[in-house]
């Protein structure tokens, strides 16, 4: 749980030291730990060579979030599911002087992006539709989008790796807001004011409502509420226990406080706060809460390295597999962005919301993860070139 610090000064100043000492003491036998209480178990253990990347990003993350001065990060680099280094830095809620810690939990923004491209796996694993399903199949109502091409008819893979050809958001006042209940009637409402951009199979367009749209289509294939589906088929089974699309009272402690911040210095915590009762029809686009240690379970049952079977070989090999045209070393799966750089592939998503922004990051070859959330936008982390800085600058064994 997030405790309260009162001494924000002395708890910034003595960051550093700590860190230098206790990441340097691991080449012993002293455990990495930092400000975070609850360093994990297997901290000791990391290798000597892995030692300069990550001083290198938690001295860089922790510079930043200081000089930021807004909010707070959770940081956490794990191996097959399992955390081997986390760090928070600032303030999971300034006002009250609460800490951000390693249980904090975050909007994850597009990284939901992720989970409804697993369920949409997953589901294909089950037989319940397949990768090519045309989406007017499960929403005969997108036959009635605007600007169609003629005979257009994309498929599930072309939807959940944006190659649909849909604009990014639907042209309708009000989308984007109403509780999370009536996201669906969101999504009909919705979908006659979104455009095509292109045709489908012909080119990358990123489309939130086009998630949206996926969402709701799996929902209606298996005949159960597209949320309760994310929490029985991928949430439950992987031990995500903090991970929610409606923020308890038993995790409503841990939620830390989003700052909507831009580059005029200037803070709003009043629309984040009222995003938390809904965004209209992002849900399955953007409506995931979570934590480090819960995204990195995630991530090892996407690569198959967690202890329970997420998805067969062969559609994995889908999932994380560029199925954009433009470029097959750096393009995007299926609900994950997937590059390769000196030879070894690297796959995950980043988000940012109104308040939130986040990143995971994955090599399924070696298992490691790098997950980064924070409770405010703009700030001098890029956190998809630092977890991409920090995984490369691992050996890969």
């Amino acid at each position: 749980m997030t405790g309260k610090i009162r001494d924000r000064g002395s708890t910034r100043r003595t960051w550093f030291a700590r860190f230098r000492t206790t990441l340097f003491a691991a080449v012993g036998a002293a455990a990495l730990v930092g400000i975070s209480a609850c360093a994990p178990p297997e901290a000791s253990q990391l290798p000597a060579e892995w030692h300069p990347a990550l001083s290198t990003f938690a001295e860089g993350v922790a510079a930043d979030v200081e000089a930021d001065g807004v909010g707070g990060m959770t940081v956490a680099l794990a191996r097959d599911g399992e955390v081997l280094w986390s760090e928070a830095y600032g303030w999971a809620d300034p006002t009250e002087g609460i800490a951000a810690a390693r249980e904090t939990i975050y909007r994850t923004g597009s990284i939901s992006k992720s989970v409804t491209a697993v369920l949409m796996a997953i589901l294909v694993d089950d037989g319940v539709v397949s990768l090519d399903t045309p989406l007017d199949e499960l929403v005969p109502e997108t036959q009635d989008m605007a600007e169609r091409p003629p005979g257009a008819s994309p498929h599930l893979r072309q939807v959940a790796s944006h190659t649909a050809g849909f604009a990014r958001e639907p042209d309708l006042d009000g989308a984007a807001t109403g509780p999370i209940e009536g996201w669906t009637s969101r999504i009909l409402e919705s979908i006659p004011t979104t455009r095509y951009q292109t045709p489908p199979g012909t080119g990358y367009s990123y489309s939130n409502i086009g998630f949206g749209i996926l969402g709701f289509g799996l929902e209606r294939a298996a005949g159960e509420p597209f949320m309760d589906q994310v929490e029985a088929r991928i949430f439950e089974p992987l031990g995500m226990a903090s991970s929610t699309f409606v923020v308890g009272e038993d995790l409503l402690p841990a939620l830390s406080r989003g700052h909507a911040n831009g580059r005029d210095g200037e803070v709003n915590t009043e629309q984040p706060a009222r995003e938390h009762a809904g965004r209209g029809y992002k849900v399955p686009n953007g409506g995931v809460y979570s934590t480090v240690d819960d995204l990195a379970r995630f991530a090892a049952g996407v690569m198959g390295r967690a202890d329970v079977p997420l998805l067969s070989d062969e559609v994995r090999a889908q999932v994380l597999s560029v199925q954009t045209p433009e470029d097959p070393d750096s393009g995007y799966g299926l609900g994950f962005s997937v590059s390769t750089v000196d030879g070894r592939v690297f796959a995950g998503h980043g988000g940012s919301v109104a308040g939130y922004t986040a990143h995971l990051l994955f090599e399924p070859a070696t298992g490691l993860t790098v997950v980064l959330l924070r409770n405010y936008n703009s700030g001098r982390t890029n956190l998809g070139g630092a977890a991409r800085e920090l995984l490369a600058g691992l050996p890969a064994n």
